[in-house]
C-alpha cells in the first residue's frame, strides 16, 4: 500500500477547525490524524509527504449536480466523459455524480448505462443523477421541451433499471401527473428525490417531501420564489428538517446575500453544486446541453439567442470561494456545504465527507486565498 502524509494544516471539516493538523492515509484510507510532530513517524521511506504550510486543509469535494467541464459535455461517450471529470478534480471534485438533462429515452437508457460501466471501475464515480426528463414544461430551463415526460412509473422502472444500481437521485416535478406514485417507485429503488423544475406551490413540495424526496434541486431556480403570500417550494424545503436544498453560488443563480439567508435558515442542509456544463473550466464560446445551444459570454451560459440560463460555469472550489468572501458564510459551515452535507444526501457519511480516521483519504489543499494548491483522491496526489 502506497503512505500518504500530510502535516502542518489548518484542517477546516464538518467538526470544525484545527491548526497543526496532520493525517496519515494508506492506500484510500485515512489510518490517523493529530496535531503537532506526530505525524513524523509515519513519514517512512517511499511516503508521499505534503507539507500544507498552514494552508486550509478540507475533506473532497463532493458535486451532487454536473453535466460537462474543460469543454467536454457529460453526455458525448466516455472519452468526453472522463476529460469532463478531470477538469473537476483539478479544481477539488474528487467525487461526482453525472446529472443527465432531458433526451430520448433511449438515449437516456444509454448514458445511464455508460455511467454504470464508468461507476464500477473509478470510484470517484457515485453513479447518476437523472436531472430529466420529468420536470414542468413552464420551468424546463435548458431541458429540450421535446424530451420531456411524465413521470409515468413504467417509464421511471426502465430507467432505474438501465442505470444498473448506480441511479443515485432523480430530479421530478412533483404536480405532475402521477409523480408522488413514481416518487415512491425512486424511493424503493434506493433513489434519492429532489423537487426541482417545478411549478409546484407550497402545498405540493411539502406534500412531496412528506412522501419522501429529500432534496431540493437547486434552489429557488426553475422554481416559483418566496412571497410573502405564497411561500413556494423553497420555504416548503426550509420547514423540513429532513430535506437538504441544492444552491448554485457563483452570484449568477442566486444573489451572494440570499445564498447567506439560506445558510442561515437552513444550517447544516445547504448543499453547494455546480450545475456545470461544459464551459466550466474552459473558454467563451459555443456550447451544447444535449440537444440544445448554448452560448457563453463572461462566464454566463444561456441558451443561444435567450437569457434562459443554461447551467452554469462553476467549479466547487469557487463556489467554496463565493460562500466565505461573497456571501459572508463561516467557512466550516461553506466546507461542510460541500462535503458532509452531500456525502448524507447520498448515505455515504460514514466514509465521506470529514478528514477523520476511517474516512476515504480524499482532500483539498487551498491557499488563504481558497485556491486549489493540491487535490487528494483515494490517497493518491492527483496531477494538475
Amino acid at each position: 500500500m502506497s503512505r500518504l502524509v500530510v502535516h502542518s494544516a489548518r484542517k477546516v471539516d464538518a467538526d470544525g477547525q484545527v491548526d497543526d493538523f496532520w493525517l496519515v492515509a494508506d492506500g484510500a484510507q485515512i489510518i490517523a490524524t493529530g496535531t503537532g510532530i506526530g505525524w513524523r513517524e509515519s513519514a517512512s521511506e517511499g511516503a508521499t509527504v505534503v507539507d500544507a504550510e498552514g494552508h486550509w486543509l478540507t475533506p473532497g469535494f463532493i458535486d451532487l449536480h454536473c453535466h460537462g467541464g474543460g469543454g467536454h459535455p457529460y453526455d458525448d461517450g466516455i472519452d468526453d466523459l472522463r476529460a469532463a471529470l478531470a477538469t473537476h478534480r483539478a479544481h477539488g471534485t474528487t467525487r461526482s455524480l453525472i446529472s443527465h438533462v432531458a433526451n430520448p429515452l433511449p438515449a437516456l437508457r444509454e448514458t445511464l448505462a455508460i455511467v454504470a460501466e464508468l461507476t464500477a471501475s473509478d470510484p470517484l464515480v457515485l453513479g447518476s443523477h437523472l436531472e430529466g426528463p420529468f420536470l414542468a414544461p413552464e420551468r424546463r430551463g435548458a431541458h429540450d421541451a421535446r424530451y420531456l415526460l411524465d413521470p409515468e412509473p413504467e417509464t421511471v422502472e426502465a430507467l432505474i433499471g438501465a442505470a444498473r444500481g448506480t441511479l443515485r437521485t432523480a430530479t421530478i416535478a412533483p404536480e405532475l401527473p402521477n409523480a408522488l406514485e413514481s416518487i415512491g417507485v425512486l424511493i424503493e429503488a434506493g433513489v434519492v428525490v429532489g423537487v426541482g423544475h417545478t411549478t409546484a406551490d407550497y402545498a405540493q413540495a411539502a406534500r412531496a417531501f412528506e412522501v419522501g424526496a429529500r432534496l431540493l434541486t437547486h434552489a429557488f431556480n426553475a422554481m416559483p420564489g418566496i412571497h410573502h403570500r405564497a411561500p413556494g417550494p423553497v420555504m416548503a424545503a426550509i420547514d423540513n428538517r429532513d430535506v437538504t436544498l441544492e444552491l448554485i453560488l457563483d452570484g449568477l443563480h442566486v444573489h451572494p446575500s440570499v445564498a447567506g439567508l439560506l445558510f442561515r435558515e437552513a444550517p447544516g442542509r445547504v448543499a453547494l453544486v455546480t450545475d456545470a456544463m461544459a464551459a466550466a473550466g474552459a473558454t467563451d464560446g459555443n456550447y451544447h446541453l444535449g440537444g440544445l445551444n448554448v452560448t457563453v459570454h463572461d462566464g454566463l451560459a444561456v441558451l443561444s439567442g435567450t437569457d434562459t440560463i443554461a447551467g452554469s460555469t462553476l467549479t466547487q472550489d469557487v463556489a467554496l470561494r463565493n460562500a466565505v468572501t461573497r456571501a459572508g458564510v463561516d467557512p466550516v459551515a461553506a466546507v461542510t456545504a460541500l462535503t458532509r452535507t452531500p456525502a448524507h444526501v447520498l448515505g455515504e457519511e460514514h466514509r465521506l465527507g470529514r478528514l477523520h480516521t476511517g474516512y476515504v483519504a480524499d482532500a483539498v489543499l487551498l491557499d488563504h486565498d481558497w485556491r486549489v494548491r493540491t487535490v487528494v483522491a483515494d490517497g493518491a496526489v492527483l496531477p494538475r
